[in-house]
């Protein structure tokens, strides 16, 4: 049984997408950061950084923090979703740490400047939102030469990536130019485990 701390942020639905997809039993353990719940000693004791989200695996005892990693884990327990071979894998990682230096970083920048900041900063907003449309033809780029992001199998590499584009189209961070990334993104979302997954432990509130 996997335990999952989280909440409803593109990093959280990461996860919960991915044990859906998995198949892997879980219990879900909300942390309200709106709350300030990830700063309790208990769960700070389990990430020492504050954020969700979190997993312990109580078959191993293991506890992962930080979702790329936590995909990592959860793909090498059950042998899916990443590739098998080195050349593979070593493809797989990479992109992951792409989604999580750049998209997850530039899009929360472009989103707390443009939506939530008190002062609007035009320098801020138009800095972040020209690197987020880069961003996006990148993975346009990407996408134009395949049906996923490594390749012809969907993995944990389309799912870290589409929490984040799912949760700025819902910004109103429009992609409509890109084709084949509306096209990546569109497919996915009809996928079950992707539908249940973002209602853990509730649907974006936006």
């Amino acid at each position: 049984m996997i335990e999952l701390y989280t909440h409803n942020t593109p990093n959280g639905h990461k996860i919960s997408i991915c044990l859906e997809e998995l198949e892997l039993p879980y219990t879900v353990k909300h942390i309200n950061v709106y709350e300030g719940e990830q700063f309790k000693e208990e769960f700070v004791a389990l990430n020492p950084n504050a954020k969700v989200p979190v997993i312990v695996d109580q078959e191993t005892g293991q506890t992962v923090f930080e979702s790329c990693a936590i995909l990592l884990y959860l793909a090498d327990k059950t042998g899916r979703l990443v590739p098998q071979s080195t050349e593979g894998r070593w493809e797989a990682i990479q992109w992951l740490f792409f989604q999580a230096a750049s998209i997850g970083p530039m899009f929360g920048q472009r989103a707390h400047f443009a939506l939530f900041a008190p002062e609007k900063i035009p320098y801020a907003i138009e800095r972040y939102t020209k690197e987020t449309e880069r961003l996006y033809g990148v993975l346009e780029q990407r996408l134009k030469q395949q049906k996923y992001l490594c390749g012809d199998e969907y993995s944990i590499v389309d799912i870290a990536h589409w929490g984040w584009i799912y949760t700025a189209k819902r910004m109103g961070f429009g992609f409509d130019q890109f084709s084949s990334l509306i096209a990546w993104h569109n497919q996915i979302a009809e996928r079950p485990a992707v539908q249940k997954g973002i209602q853990v432990p509730g649907p974006i509130p936006f």
